[in-house]
This record gives structure tokens, C-alpha cells and sequence, in this order.
């Protein structure tokens, strides 16, 4: 900003000095203002000496600040709101011409759900004719994919119910990544997890043509559901959820696995206790992938500390942890975990008890 000053500074001194020089300067600085005038707003004109200041001025303070940002003035209705630096949002300020045509980067409304700040905007850019098929991702899934469980409580009564329409009229956010945040802690306090009940009530999640598995998409605390008994007892079923899904959030299991969710852990191990042991493969260009080496990795559990217990948990339910490392066949857990000095060692390979040992081959 000092440098804006100091440029602005720089031309007013040429204007005044170059006003010492001129006979007309009157007539100029008149002729210059009635120009600019028009040049934003046909219908007016700058002829008095208060406009012609005031158009002189921002003249200066627009050549001062190139290179910089566009100043707020210059922005349209829906920019000013939705660039987050041009002042707090006023309900009523948006025109409809600039939401049809808003000159953002991306589509209004999937800037405006994206981020929380701006979720005030939502329901004046609704009211307004913005339309979630206008755009080239649905507004909720650019929201899931930045927050997987966003802070509800913050939302206005408008915008929630904004938000809520843009889940039951935006065929687009029927996916994986929507699915998980509408099912999350926060949603659900705010009663966003309906929404799902409705798809399956309207028939939106069929068993079969998906692109992606409803049960591998619920949050792990949704598993245990009334929801989730009723999309098995609709014929979804926990092996669908292995395939691969275009969300970028991580895979039910998974998810389950990296936050040592024990209720969701056991509703996947018994439907699917082969899972205990070895993931398949998602893709066809990539490897399964074995729980017990995941939960000792460094930085895969979101709570380090219950690592031993999660080893703990894997063996009970069957886990080996002698078998061979899809990417090292040469590997093994135990190895591994020797290589990475980890805690969960001897819980993987317990040291021999020689005394008993001995006790046992003694005549």
C-alpha cells in the first residue's frame, strides 16, 4: 500500500506541475473528467469541479496501482463479495447481471460453498439465477473436497438451507466425496445427513450404476446407522466398496483404518475379515496393500499413539504379520518394522521366552 501512495503521490506532482504550464487547464482537466465519466457510465456526465476532482483522483489512483490487484471499485457486485478483501458482504448488494456473467475464475457458487466465509452469498446467488449446472464441478463436492466434515454450526439458517438445496437439486453432488461430508459429526448435528435419506427414498442410490459405493462413502460414525442398514437391506454391500471410486477422499476402510475407528473397523472386518490381512488393489496400476504395515508406517495414523493398540487389534482379528510386502516380496511386517525401529515390534515378533523354553525341553 506504501508504494501505491507513493506512486500516486509521483503523478499527482506531475499533474499539478504540469497545470503551472498550461493556459487551458481548466478546460482540460474538465474535458479529461467527462471522459473518464463516460467511459464507466454512459448515462453521466462530469462537469462540475467537485466530478472532475473526484474522476482525476481515481484516474491517479488507478494508474498508481497497476500491477496490483483491480481495485474494489473497478470489480462487479458478485467479485467484490466473493474476492475477500472488498469488505463484509451485504444481503441485497448483488446485481443479477453480474451473477449470470460474474468474470471469476470459477463458477460463483463454487466459490461461494468452498469456503465458509463466504456462505452468507449463497442464498442471494441462488435467488438470483446462479445455477450449480452452470458449473464444472458441484459446489459441494469443491467443499467436501477442501474440509471432509466443514464446521455447520457457523452456517445461517439461509445458508443451510442453501446448502441443502444445492444437495437435492445438483444431480452432481451425488458422489463419494459429498456423500462423506453429508454423513460427518458436523452435518449430522445439523440435520444435512436428511438429504441422504431423500436419495435413497427417490431412488438416487441404486445398488447397481453407481460410480462409486454409498457404504465405502459414509463417514465411519454413519456405519452403524439406521442409513446404513437400510442401504444394505437395498442390496449396497461392503465388497463394492473395495473398487475405485473418483473421489479424492480416501476409501471407507481405509479412513477407518488411518483414524483407529474400532465401531467402523469391526462393521468392515466382519462382512469382510480378509480385510485384516491384505486390501486388494483398486486400479489395475496399483499394488494391495496390507493393514498391519500401513498402521506402522510414520504419518499414516491421524493418532500416533495408538499404534501398538491397532497392531493389537489386526493380530486378534487375524492379521499375520510374517506375510511378504506387496512392493518387497523380499519384506516382510516384522522386518519392516525392525527397519523402522518401531514401537509395535514386540506385539509384531515377541522376544523368545528362553526360560520357559528351557522349562519345556527339560527332561
Amino acid at each position: 500500500m506504501q508504494a501505491v501512495l507513493q506512486r500516486a503521490t509521483r503523478l499527482l506532482a506531475t499533474i499539478a506541475a504540469s497545470a503551472l504550464f498550461s493556459g487551458c487547464m481548466t478546460t482540460s482537466v474538465l474535458t479529461f473528467a467527462y471522459e473518464q465519466s463516460t467511459r464507466g457510465t454512459p448515462n453521466e456526465t462530469c462537469l462540475s469541479v467537485g466530478c472532475a476532482a473526484t474522476a482525476v483522483l481515481s484516474y491517479v489512483v488507478d494508474k498508481a496501482q497497476e500491477g496490483e490487484p483491480t481495485p474494489c471499485h473497478s470489480l462487479n457486485s458478485v467479485q467484490r463479495a466473493l474476492i475477500g478483501r472488498c469488505g463484509r458482504y451485504e444481503a441485497g448488494s448483488l446485481v443479477a447481471k453480474d451473477v449470470m456473467a460474474s468474470g471469476l475464475p470459477r463458477c460463483p457458487l463454487v466459490v461461494a460453498a468452498r469456503e465458509p466465509r463466504f456462505w452468507p452469498v449463497l442464498p442471494e446467488l441462488l435467488a438470483k439465477g446462479a445455477l450449480p449446472e452452470a458449473c464444472d464441478q458441484a459446489p459441494l463436492a469443491a467443499l467436501a473436497q477442501l474440509d471432509s466434515c466443514p464446521n455447520f454450526s457457523v452456517a445461517s439458517p439461509a445458508a443451510l438451507q442453501a446448502i441443502r438445496w444445492l444437495a437435492e437439486a445438483d444431480s452432481q453432488a451425488i458422489q463419494h466425496d459429498v456423500m462423506r461430508m453429508l454423513s460427518c459429526p458436523s452435518a449430522r448435528a445439523v440435520g444435512l445427513d436428511s438429504v441422504l435419506d431423500d436419495w435413497l427414498a427417490q431412488g438416487l442410490l441404486p445398488a447397481q450404476g453407481l460410480a462409486f459405493s454409498p457404504l465405502g462413502a459414509l463417514h465411519p460414525d454413519h456405519l452403524g446407522s439406521s442409513f446404513a442398514r437400510a442401504l444394505e437391506q437395498h442390496g449396497h454391500r461392503a465388497n463394492a466398496a473395495l473398487a475405485a471410486h473418483p473421489g479424492v477422499l480416501p476409501a471407507g476402510f481405509d479412513l477407518a483404518l488411518r483414524n483407529g475407528h474400532r465401531p467402523a473397523l469391526d462393521w468392515w472386518l466382519d462382512r469382510l475379515p480378509q480385510l485384516a490381512n491384505r486390501v486388494p488393489a483398486t486400479q489395475a496400476n496399483q499394488l494391495p496393500w496390507l493393514p498391519l504395515a500401513r498402521v506402522i508406517t510414520p504419518n499414516y495414523l491421524t493418532h500416533p499413539e495408538r499404534q501398538t493398540e491397532l497392531v493389537a487389534y489386526l493380530m486378534a482379528r487375524g492379521a499375520n504379520p510374517w506375510r511378504a510386502l506387496p512392493h518387497d516380496p523380499g519384506q516382510s511386517v516384522v522386518s519392516y518394522a525392525r527397519a523402522l525401529k518401531s514401537p509395535s515390534l514386540d506385539l509384531l515378533d515377541p522376544p523368545m521366552n528362553w526360560t520357559a523354553r528351557a522349562a519345556a525341553i527339560s527332561p
